[in-house]
């Protein structure tokens, strides 16, 4: 299994960058719901939590068990959502780019470098941020803003349930799991599916 290492924050602290975030989107290819980017800044001297992994590779405890570890040992982090009337107003791509521009915007430290994966964040210097492939993989600051990230959309998605029962929302958190799509089928669309993903196509 590949662990997630400071390789690349050390690389841009030794070149001189002091504050830097990673982020990480969660829920970009969910039927319902918010898409959701949380944002995290290590420091050198940052007690790193054990076991910190891409956020998929975790069972559920030991994401809510990390995500506290990681708001308390680092020097800075956020969460940003945006809802399914912009997803289906301006489409997810545009969505989770708000989401990802809202995270830096919200850390109360403001960085110099971003470690983002897989994507640039626009109106934001290019040469002041770098995409990952498999960022969350490999980089200990997006790893652990997948977790904080999936943690916070989870629990969202848990107490949505609890209106939406017929949806069972708490237990695929909105992806297209074929319960899902026979419940779409059988109950229709709420005003919490993403229109914009053709959705129709299941009733």
């Amino acid at each position: 299994m590949i662990i997630p290492t400071l390789t690349l924050e050390f690389k841009l602290w030794n070149l001189g960058y002091s504050q830097i975030a990673g982020l990480d989107e969660v829920g970009r290819g969910s039927f319902a719901g918010p898409v959701v980017v949380g944002a995290v800044m290590f420091t050198p001297k940052s007690k790193i939590p054990f076991g910190i992994r891409d956020s998929k590779l975790l069972k559920p405890e030991k994401r809510k068990i990390l995500s506290e570890q990681i708001k308390e040992s680092c020097l800075a982090w956020s969460i940003a959502e945006t809802g399914v009337e912009i997803i289906n107003k301006l489409g997810i791509g545009k969505a989770t780019q708000i989401a990802f521009y809202n995270a830096v915007q919200n850390l109360k430290k403001i960085p110099d470098y971003l470690l983002i994966d897989a994507f640039y964040i626009n109106n934001i210097d290019k040469n002041k941020q770098k995409p990952v492939i498999n960022g969350d993989g490999i980089c200990m600051s997006i790893a652990a803003a997948s977790i904080i990230a999936k943690v916070y959309r989870d629990g969202l998605m848990e107490k949505i349930s609890i209106n939406y029962p017929q949806y069972n929302f708490a237990k695929h958190k909105g992806y297209g799991t074929k319960e899902h799509q026979a419940a779409i089928k059988k109950h229709g669309l709420s005003n919490l599916h993403r229109k914009s993903f053709n959705l129709r196509r299941f009733l």
